[in-house]
């Protein structure tokens, strides 16, 4: 006996025990109790139409119900998991829940599932109850992950078409910018012109950038192109970009700093961090960039003043499409930091953060000088 993904149990089938055929009788008042306090109580859930809201409970309920009979087949337990794996997918397609709320819904399925029983006199063991809060709790975790790997790939599609779509406009007005400072003979409207070009083209670069992260994240192992180069002049030139939008101060020496690594991968990472530096910090303190030196190690911090990262946040802004607790919804993609932190691992080196109300936020990439030897290293981002 198994039940069915998508149809009913009976109450009136002999082949279930009693207590499922009992459970089964009750689907409509558990499920009915269920959805009104959910309404109450998740927000989300306030102004959801009565077919989304309701998802794949019912299938869910009688084969949770299913348990409760002796030798049922070992489906039942694939098809709980199918269900729960369903269950959180949609919700992350069709509404506006977060985990929070997800896992909130189904805790309170429990809590009523156990009233409602209790209220129309169904007597549960010890043991049954052990089952049902064992696959409750499966379920929980089971539909927060297909909530969590399809929300992201959601918000993987919408970034990289927004990033696409976004390239034929900017050309265009970076042509129109070119064309004025061409043809015109008035000097400060051919200054402002340059200003709008050297913008497009940093957008445009942006735009590249959330793409080009998007396919790191995607494509497993980082392959890096190393070459060697000197860090101190890359350093020079991420600053000289973005000093129009924000004070830079710039520490380094004056001699170069040459070494082994992948210009490109390493000009993004540290652009991320200035960009984050000129989003997050005060706009009245300069941004301090710093290039410095150990043992066969190099090391670029950029410090800003500004409110600072939460402790509880400091390994999850290196997670994919995760922001600081303390940053508005909106403020960013959430893709910068992961990035930085492959690029670092995949060279054998670190990204390390400090943040506090008095000394600010400080992030660090900590490299080898020569990264040739560790070159596809492992990455935990």
């Amino acid at each position: 006996m198994s039940a069915n993904l998508t149809g009913h149990l009976s109450p009136d089938d002999p082949e279930l025990s009693p207590i499922t055929r009992a459970m089964v009788a009750l689907r409509g008042q558990v499920l009915q109790a269920w959805m009104d306090e959910v309404r109450s109580a998740v927000p989300q859930a306030e102004d959801l139409s009565l077919p989304v809201l309701e998802n794949t409970l019912p299938a869910y309920f009688d084969t949770l119900a299913a348990l409760l009979t002796p030798n049922y087949s070992a489906r039942v337990v694939t098809d709980l998991g199918a269900l729960a794996s369903e269950h959180g997918g949609e919700r992350a397609r069709l509404t506006l829940y977060d985990a929070t709320a997800l896992i909130h819904e189904l805790q309170i399925f429990r809590d009523v599932l156990v009233r409602q029983l209790e209220r129309h006199g169904v007597r549960v063991d010890e043991g049954q109850r052990a089952i049902l809060f064992a696959h409750i709790d499966a379920t929980i975790r089971e539909s927060a992950n297909a909530f969590t790997v399809v929300q992201a790939a959601l918000r993987e599609q919408f970034v990289a078409s927004m990033a696409h779509d976004l390239r034929t406009p900017l050309s265009t007005a970076q042509l129109a910018a070119e064309m004025i400072n061409h043809t015109s003979s008035d000097e400060n409207v051919r200054r402002f012109a340059e200003k709008i070009v050297a913008s497009t083209q940093r957008i445009d670069g942006m735009t590249r950038e959330l793409l080009d992260r998007i396919a790191f994240c995607k494509t497993g192992p980082v392959r890096l192109r190393l070459e060697r180069f000197d860090m101190a002049a890359l350093v020079r030139d991420v600053v000289q970009s973005a000093e129009p939008f924000h004070a830079i101060e710039l520490a380094l020496g004056d001699d170069p700093v040459e070494g082994w690594w992948c210009g490109e991968a390493i000009r993004r990472a540290i652009e991320n961090l200035v960009n984050n530096a000129i989003k997050y910090g005060s706009r009245e303190v300069p941004i301090t960039v710093t290039l410095s030196t150990t043992v066969e190690r190099v090391q670029v911090m950029v410090h800003n003043q500004g409110p600072p990262i939460a402790p509880e946040d400091s390994e999850s802004i290196f997670q994919l499409y995760r922001r600081a607790g303390s940053q508005g919804p909106g403020q960013g993609w959430g893709v910068g930091l992961p990035y930085v932190r492959r690029v670092a691992e995949a060279h054998g080196g670190s990204v390390i953060m400090s943040s506090s109300v008095e000394d600010g936020t400080a992030f660090v990439i900590d490299l080898p000088a020569d990264a040739r030897p560790f070159a596809g290293a492992p990455t935990a981002a």
